[in-house]
């Protein structure tokens, strides 16, 4: 198995272990490529289109690019750093996902199941005022195809949020069409009952302890706050950016784990669960999910329904898969998977290329993020740095 090296202290050490595959010209050349991303990153902090980026690439299990620019925080002047701390907003739902896979993986339970085993309250789910068709099964709130619908945010806690969310009017038939939805928040309060703890815990002991992800979590500590990037908006004047306040990202005592998008995390941490993922569930001798689960949680699972925010995309267990890549996925392979954030982080997978590529940025008001320029551009860098 490829195993992901990093050390936070060491980045060029682990960039140079890469290129030495190479014979000296092409390292050099590789070296002076992926140079690019981090100027292109300062472009868009000069433009006022970010505050600063970290960006980070691996290939073939190691870290080949790893680099921060720009501030965390603009008016206290505060760098922005490699290890610095983001709200990953909705990159939170394959790691829910995981989590409810692996208790799939030990035959606890199974994507089949109506939801209302787990959860009464689901009994009752309206469409139209009379029952759906067929019960909400937990295949249907991974996918985004259950009919739920509305806000991702969590009212109390998660108990009492899912509770209510199954209080809302179903938007279509289970099964039918693919819409974006706080299903996944339902899965994360499933794991919680199955498991018999909760989700936070549930995280923390079977995929971030083992993988060693020391910096995701629902609830930054009170030194883990001084790394976490402040969230910008466009300024009035269009020609800068402003504080922004989002729910989100908020951090308080009394913040629910929110499992569609609570986490906070780092560059470093995201690329050690991504590579775990891409090992087919293992890394550094930890197994978390088995490959047979791998395989099916990273392959396109929707059918021909229309799926995410870029074209030529299908949906797989908490994945969203390019089928077809073309746009800002065009230099990616088909069958490479991922997710975005609200805030424009970015996190996917190439398996065909054994690339991963990490982005992680704080904005909001910008447009769709998975359609996002910065997106494109570093992907288009990354690419073009390694697969020459």
């Amino acid at each position: 198995m490829k195993r992901l090296i990093y050390r936070p202290w060491l980045v060029s050490a682990a960039l140079l272990l890469f290129l030495a595959v190479g014979t000296p010209s092409r390292a050099e050349d590789q070296s002076a490529r992926l140079a690019e991303i981090p100027k292109a990153m300062l472009g868009f902090v000069e433009n006022r289109q970010i505050s600063g980026a970290v960006t980070l690439v691996a290939k073939d299990g190691r870290v080949a690019q790893l680099e921060a620019v720009g501030l965390a925080d603009v008016e206290g002047n505060r760098p922005m750093q490699k290890d610095s701390m983001f709200c990953i907003a909705s990159m939170t739902k394959p790691v829910t996902a995981t989590a409810l896979m692996i208790l799939e993986d030990e035959g606890r339970l199974a994507l089949s199941d109506p939801v209302s085993r787990y959860i009464p309250a689901f009994e009752k789910v309206k469409l139209d005022g009379k029952p759906p068709a067929r019960p909400i099964t937990l295949f249907d709130l991974v996918t985004h195809t259950s009919g739920l619908g509305g806000s991702q945010q969590n009212q109390g806690t998660l108990a009492e949020t899912v509770d209510a969310l199954a209080e809302r009017p179903l938007q279509f038939e289970p099964g039918t069409k693919w819409q974006y939805s706080p299903g996944v928040t339902v899965c994360g309060r499933v794991v919680e009952v199955v498991a018999g703890m909760p989700f936070e815990e549930f995280l923390a002991e079977r995929i971030f302890r083992p993988l060693g992800m020391k910096d995701t979590t629902f609830r930054p500590t009170p030194e883990q706050a001084k790394r976490v990037a402040t969230l910008y908006q466009p300024g009035k004047d269009g020609q800068s950016i402003q504080r922004a306040e989002h729910w989100l990202n908020e951090i308080s005592e009394d913040r629910s784990p929110n499992p569609s998008g609570g986490l906070f995390s780092t560059a470093a941490d995201l690329a050690r669960f991504y590579q775990m993922i891409l090992n087919g569930g293992e890394l550094d001798g930890q197994r978390i999910l088995s490959d047979a689960t791998v395989r099916e949680m990273t392959r396109v699972r929707t059918g021909d329904l229309t799926t995410g925010f870029t074209p030529g995309n299908g949906w797989g267990l908490g994945w969203c898969i390019v089928r077809e890549p073309q746009g800002v996925t065009a230099m990616l392979s088909p069958g490479t998977f991922g997710h975005g954030g609200a805030f424009g982080t970015q996190g996917w997978v190439d398996p065909q290329r054994k690339m991963i590529f990490v982005l992680m940025i704080q904005r909001t008001g910008f447009g769709n993020s998975d359609g996002a320029d910065i997106r494109g551009m570093f992907q288009q860098l990354a690419v073009d740095a390694l697969c020459q």
